[in-house]
């Protein structure tokens, strides 16, 4: 498939099968090195033959996860592939076996999660392929000089957006900037040289760049960035309307998040940035010049927050339209960020309020792709300080940091008035974190990694995930050392970002199912993304496929235990903005959480741990945040998809329409 996001890494086009050697009729060869952070953690190798074949090899290392294929390529009479054979291993190292072939006018292609036959007249977009592809598409759009159909369904279509000539060791190249639409929820955009070769895709976390050309990564990126922020200022002019007279919901069932309760037959008004009236419809008097929406057989609740993103501009819209507000960024580009957040702030995007967490990590193989890295005392105490004089409200360490750095460094943040919490740093047990002066935990699977202390060999590692799925299921949930451990999170007022969205998929997505995480929302997305829903999670065998589906299970099992404790848990995803918050929610009343309860864990509960008063309910005084539903998610939790109209700080979007501009459906 063309290069798509799929945090952290670049998911890519590529095809394998020892059908042909590489070195028969070769005309070139290129490079790409494959940039994170700064560092070189990949590459890849192009060899074009003369006779229409293309050999590909990509790989990467990303933390120990990252795909390594091979991929070869027939490109046919018409430009566009006619054969594509794909192996290898994916991002989370599960097996890559695709291919796809044009016969007698028919085309078929076959995967782990895919089969099918159809006629040959598409441009077949592979799963697994390497970013030579994209140039592929390229060339048939230009030809096509239109729509181009795609297999397995939908189509694409083509946009030159602008070129520039760099230069780097006295070497001057041309290249071109195109945007290919249809393949995600916004335009992929990548860059080709004059010879409509594939030259690069640039990015401040993640980049893939022709070998020699690397240093030109900052100039390409700028330029993308310009094209990009024309277009989410553009939707932002088109999608935001700002009322020039008082709102008044009417007749509408009002979420009361401090309550964890419902009320009937409300009126709600709105001037300006502030609710200014709330109370039973039959006594509140809407001004005569008010914009009167009625509210009947809907619910409004006050802006959901998300307390795990790590934020992208395509976020903001995903967030407003499904009525996400406001959002705890927990690792991030100090400078990307600040991007963000004043596009965020001003209007010049479309976008939720956003609060910051600084990430601190040690140096090594296994670093996070972005943040600030320490080694020593005097490291960890300047980062610290860089982060609260920048106004952030967090710390949030990595699993690479060394383990004596934490209680320092919880004392510098503490004496900051900042937050400390994250990954428990590979060394480390939860409790031990939490003892060293943590005030929250990220994720459910380092709540089970507690208890398998001397099992595992390093949580830096996706050992952090195969060890749980191999071991949650086994943990008695009812033992001693759970109940020690929960004991100690009472103690500390701990509080848990459980994250059970992002481990769904993970723990009990198989290739050719739908993923879980993905079932109720799927028809709504754009045919391209929603193969990736069929493409599975961790590789797993007979023997332990069952299980890992069980570990997945005590994970929301634990989340309950947590929940009944009295341990503070929050709704975050660190997966798919907007729909995945959903999700979220939803999975914590799979666990047992009462409807109304997760709601108040998503609004009220949410804007006291950041401390906002003006957030997070519904009152005369308060920000308008809001979001108006159909249905009644305090008793059916799934009717939070049903998104009708979201209000930012008195803003107001058609959620329908803010989800239309990134391919996706409105709930019925």
């Amino acid at each position: 498939m063309l290069i798509r996001k799929r945090l952290p890494a670049l998911l890519c086009f590529v095809c394998a099968a020892p059908l042909w050697s590489s070195s028969a009729a070769a005309q070139e060869t290129l490079r790409y090195s494959i940039v994170s952070n700064g560092k070189t953690q990949g590459g890849e190798v192009d060899v074009f033959g003369s006779d229409g074949r293309i050999d590909s090899t990509f790989e990467f290392n990303d933390r120990g996860r990252g795909p390594k294929i091979s991929a070869h390529y027939v490109i046919g009479t018409s430009g566009m592939p006619s054969r594509m054979d794909i192996t290898g291993n994916d991002y989370l190292k599960a097996p890559v076996d695709e291919h796809f072939a044009i016969e007698n006018g028919n085309a078929h292609w076959k995967s782990t999660s895919e089969d099918g036959t159809a006629k040959a007249d598409a441009f077949y977009i592979s799963n697994n392929g390497s970013a030579v592809e994209s140039s592929f598409l390229v060339a048939a759009l230009k030809a096509k000089n239109g729509p181009l159909k795609l297999f397995p369904a939908g189509e694409a279509r083509l946009e030159r957006l602008t070129d520039t000539t760099i230069e780097d060791h006295g070497q001057k190249q041309h290249v071109t900037e195109y945007a290919i639409t249809g393949l995600s929820f916004e335009p992929q955009t990548i860059w080709l040289d004059d010879n409509q070769r594939f030259f690069g895709i640039p990015g401040p976390w993640f980049a893939i760049l022709r070998e020699g050309w690397e240093g030109a990564n900052q100039q390409l990126y700028d330029l993308q960035l310009k094209a990009q922020n024309a277009r989410y200022e553009r939707l932002a002019q088109e999608l935001t309307r700002r009322p020039s007279h008082p709102v008044a919901i009417e007749h509408v069932r009002v979420f009361d998040s401090e309550q964890a309760t419902t009320r009937e037959d409300q009126t709600v008004v709105i001037e300006g940035e502030r609710i200014v009236q709330s109370g039973p419809a039959a006594s509140i008097q809407a001004p005569k010049d008010a914009e009167r929406i009625d509210g009947r057989g809907k619910t409004l609740l006050p802006g959901l927050f998300d307390m795990h993103v790590h934020a992208a501009a395509l976020d903001g819209l995903l967030n407003i339209a499904s009525g996400v507000t406001s959002v705890r960024d927990m690792g991030n580009s100090i400078e990307e960020l600040q991007r963000l957040q004043t596009q965020w702030q001003s209007g010049a995007a479309i976008g939720p309020r956003l609060w910051k967490c600084g990430l601190i990590d040690g140096p090594g193989q296994f670093q996070s792709p972005t943040g600030l890295y320490v080694s020593t005392e005097e490291e960890a105490h300047a980062a610290v300080k860089r982060y609260a004089d920048l106004g952030y409200i967090q710390i949030k360490l990595y699993s690479s940091l060394k383990p004596e750095l934490v209680p320092g460094i919880a004392k510098d943040a503490h004496e900051r008035g900042l937050r400390l919490s994250g990954h428990v740093p590979n060394g480390m047990i939860a409790s031990q974190f939490v003892e060293a002066g943590a005030d929250e935990i990220q994720h459910i699977n380092f709540i089970f990694l507690n208890f398998l202390a001397g099992q595992v060999k390093d949580t830096r590692t996706p050992e952090r995930f195969t060890a749980v799925g191999a071991n949650a299921a086994k943990l008695d949930l009812d033992s001693k050392p759970v109940k020690d451990f929960i004991e100690l999170l009472q103690k500390h007022h701990t509080t848990v970002d459980v994250t059970l969205a992002t481990f769904e998929g993970m723990f009990t997505g198989r290739p050719g199912s739908v993923s879980p995480d993905y079932a109720e929302v799927l028809a709504r997305l754009p045919a391209q993304v929603q193969r990736g829903a069929y493409s599975g999670g961790l590789p797993v065998t007979s023997e332990n496929d069952q299980l890992y589906k069980d570990s997945y299970a005590a994970m929301v099992r634990m989340t309950k235990r947590m929940y009944d404790a009295g341990i503070p848990i929050l709704a975050g995803t660190d997966a798919l903005a907007g729909l995945m918050l959903h999700r979220e929610l939803e999975l914590e009343v799979k666990a047992g959480i009462p409807p109304a309860k997760a709601l108040q864990i998503a609004t009220f509960n949410a804007a006291g741990l950041l401390k906002q008063k003006d957030l997070g309910s519904i009152g005369p005084g308060k920000l308008a945040d809001l979001v108006l539903v159909e249905g009644n998610p305090a008793e059916k939790i799934s009717d939070i998809r049903r998104c009708r109209l979201v209000m930012k700080n008195g803003a107001v979007f058609k959620s329908d329409a803010v989800y239309a501009a990134v391919g996706i459906k409105p709930a019925d």
